[in-house]
């Protein structure tokens, strides 16, 4: 018996977020709608010319948990953050939220607990910058046996293989959960990092049990066109799920393809749009779900995180998942 429906490794980010319109960002020298990694002086520099600024415990696949938190699964949460004030604000939130945040703050070290600045543009575009800090330092020692090793679902960020120790702790996870009769998978993070890790992105689609990217990150990874690169997926993993903005969400396993179709909508903040999809999508998997469901329950999830400001869900997610027949 598996002691959590889903486990996720990733970096522990606390998400620092204010508007800021496209002017403010040329000038700033910020790319819009992408993630950018600063050092740490330019993300002084960042957070210091942030107006209204507030904070939310962030990160990929720790938003995603905090989703699946929602949905009332029973989740946890590897990642790594310093004795600081953020870092205790971010382990505490984590726990409120119904997570087990499984690695005490680090007491020791230089280097600060993880953040990244959002800039919400008025389209709902977010711009983020983001300072690692002691998130580069997640390492295999940091993955216990008896958390990665009794996950029913273990999920990933491709982010981790930005970092060695990164790289060695996610395929640690991989490795225990696996062999103890779990599901191993990824989420892709973005088109760049796909540019970064493609070797091993390649290898890890093969190795793994589900893999979800957007159009522009299976595009990437196959170096081609979306049609193309979803039937190489295909043929290459267990389970594929490909998002496009504003377009039908497709979702392959073996013989089996489910196209979900996605209703349209303006943004108020497209922060953790993918985020929340996956948490929907690992809801459904984690409890049985037929593949199309599984993929209609991850765009209900997704639709409402936008409607709002911030990475998380804001109203019940099951009572969203009644209302439109997924669940009982």
């Amino acid at each position: 018996m598996s002691t959590y429906q889903v486990v996720g490794i990733g970096n522990a980010i606390v998400d620092v977020i204010s508007q800021a319109d496209d002017a403010f960002l040329e000038r700033m020298g910020i790319g819009k709608g992408i993630m950018q990694l600063v050092d740490q002086d330019r993300g002084e520099m960042l957070y210091g010319a942030m107006e209204d600024r507030w904070q939310a415990p962030g990160g990929s696949v720790a938003n995603t948990l905090a989703g699946l938190g929602n949905l009332g699964l029973s989740t946890a949460f590897i990642g790594r953050v310093h004795d600081d004030a953020l870092g205790r604000f971010y382990a505490d939130e984590m726990a409120a939220g119904g997570t087990d945040f499984v690695n005490p703050p680090v007491a020791w070290g230089e280097l600060p607990t993880s953040r990244s600045m959002i800039f919400v543009s008025p389209d709902g575009e977010r711009s983020m910058n983001t300072y690692l800090g002691i998130s580069s330092e997640l390492g295999p020692d940091d993955v216990a046996d008896e958390v990665a090793g009794q996950a029913a679902i273990l999920f990933l960020e491709g982010y981790l293989y930005d970092k060695p120790k990164g790289k060695a702790a996610f395929e640690r996870a991989a490795r225990l959960c696996r062999e103890a009769g779990g599901k191993a998978g990824i989420a892709l993070s973005d088109p760049f990092c796909v540019d970064r890790h493609r070797a091993d992105f390649r290898r890890l689609v093969k190795d793994l049990d589900y893999v979800i990217g957007n159009q522009h990150e299976w595009e990437s990874l196959y170096q081609t066109d979306l049609s193309t690169a979803l039937e190489q997926a295909a043929q290459d993993s267990g389970l594929v799920v490909c998002t496009r903005s504003g377009h039908d969400v497709v979702l392959v396993q073996g013989d089996e393809e489910a196209v979900v179709p996605v209703r349209e909508i303006i943004p108020v903040d497209a922060t953790g749009a993918g985020d929340q999809f996956a948490a929907g999508f690992l809801y459904g998997m984690a409890t049985g779900a037929p593949l199309e469901q599984a993929g209609r329950m991850g765009c209900v999830a997704a639709a409402e995180v936008i409607t709002h400001f911030g990475a998380r869900p804001e109203t019940d997610l099951r009572a969203l998942f009644r209302k439109q027949g997924l669940i009982a």
